[in-house]
């Protein structure tokens, strides 16, 4: 398994988005003074990263902004998810960043501390951008010390996803509520009865962790640093190398061979904490049956769970900022854009999108209704802070996790060098 959220996020889309260039779509050049003309036209420019049908979707939406809004023109710049970071740090550090682009919350403070980020609370005030409507509140992913610095375009949050014919044959029924002991139950019944792994490597999920914490009162991160010490980490590792020995986790160098398809679809394993919105991938990739279930607890009540978000932000050195709003204000409410993109960035964030795109597939209708139904269940609260580093903490934990998990080196080792390696991240 992807050992977290937005790493397994890249794997998809790098695997997926590597041909850009086929679609036309090469990168800009430009900086933001690269945006007017004589007639009152200004273009402005817009990054994103994504797979190629993300990309066709979204040159759909910029058609129908351009209609909508013919003085404003709107040039693109698409990469998966690695080189657009790569490429949006050289343009940051340059000083030519592009005037809107997608973002997420692990870098909401890195780049607002650069002095990247347009505080968009501005073209709200001056009625160039709503923030009415939000799902669930979700709007607020995107506020950063009394900032907003990015306006969520979907919801995602963190899921159990399983084979549902393995649990049926096993006679386990996941249900909201139930407990890590009962899950662990459950994987152990898995192995000993259907004879495969349970689950292919929770102990390297570090947005799964989050939740584990934050059921237990604590959390992976704080506004300033790490929320949790050396000991709470060398529990849940030594607890999943101990499972993973055991057989109830998937080999890891099995996890290997098969990346990027993952152990669940492949028939390795009969579950997989992810974001909600990739449960997509599963069916593609394998043969079986593929649910949504609830996250496991540790007081049979909380599961931690938050809505977490992609978001659109904007420089803080565009010429155009009344113009951005608009677009982005356009990406986030206009029903039609909503009947183009659907969920491919997770669960539409307004009401006007959401009620506007109704999902035919199975899949889309499914993931719609686990997070109707985890946000009645009142388990969902605000979004842990990320602060600055925070990216680059989460790839360190991806890292050292599999490594443990490999024998590479030993839990108590594995627990300082992830310590020792956040404090410098955080610290930069």
């Amino acid at each position: 398994m992807q050992k977290n959220g937005n790493v397994e996020r890249r794997t998809i889309l790098k695997a997926a988005g590597a041909s850009a260039a086929a679609l036309g779509l090469a990168a800009t050049t430009g900086c933001g003074g690269d945006s007017g003309s004589g007639d009152g036209t200004v273009t402005i420019r817009y990054a994103w990263w994504g797979a190629e049908e993300r990309a066709k979707r979204i040159n759909q939406t910029i058609a129908l902004f351009e209609k909508k809004y013919p003085k404003i023109k709107v040039k693109t710049d698409f990469q998966d998810y690695v080189a657009f970071w790569e490429k949006f740090q050289t343009q940051a550090a340059g000083g030519n960043p592009p005037d809107v682009f997608q973002n997420a919350v692990a870098y909401l403070r890195k780049y607002d501390k650069r002095g990247i980020l347009l505080d968009l609370k501005s073209q709200v005030d001056a009625g160039n951008l709503s923030l009415d409507g939000f799902r669930a509140g979700v709007e607020k992913v995107g506020q950063v010390d009394g900032k907003q610095l990015g306006i969520p375009v979907g919801s995602n949050t963190m899921s159990l996803v399983i084979d549902q014919k393995v649990f049926d044959k096993a006679g386990i029924k996941p249900e909201q509520g139930w407990t890590w002991d009962e899950y662990f139950k459950a994987l152990k019944k898995i192995h000993d009865t259907e004879k495969i792994s349970g689950d292919t490597g929770y102990f390297g999920v570090m947005y799964l962790y989050d939740l584990y914490l934050r059921q237990n009162g604590k959390a992976f991160f704080t506004e300033d640093g790490l929320g949790f010490d050396e000991a709470d980490l060398t529990e849940w590792w030594a607890d999943g190398y101990n499972r993973l020995k055991a057989g109830i986790i998937t080999d890891p160098k099995k996890i290997q061979q098969l990346r990027p398809k993952s152990a669940l679809a492949s028939g390795d394993a009969a579950s997989e904490f992810t974001w909600d919105n990739f449960a997509v991938r599963y069916g593609t990739e394998g043969d079986s049956t593929y649910a949504l279930a609830p996250i496991p607890t540790t007081d049979g009540k909380q599961t931690g769970q938050y809505l977490a978000s992609l978001m659109l932000s904007a420089s803080a050195r565009t010429e155009h900022p009344k113009e951005v709003a608009q677009f982005i204000d356009f990406m986030v409410h206009d029903p039609e854009a909503a009947k183009i993109m659907g969920y491919d960035r997770g669960i539409l964030a307004t009401t006007e999108q959401f009620d506007a795109f109704k999902p035919t597939d199975p899949v889309s209708k499914e993931i719609a209704q686990y997070e109707e139904d985890t946000s009645a269940a009142g388990v969902l609260g605000a979004i842990t802070p990320h602060p600055s580093g925070a990216d680059t903490v989460e790839a360190t934990f991806l890292r050292i996790a599999d490594d443990m998990s490999q024998g590479k080196t030993k839990v108590a080792d594995a627990v300082k060098q992830f310590f020792s390696e956040a404090k410098t991240a955080l610290a930069a």
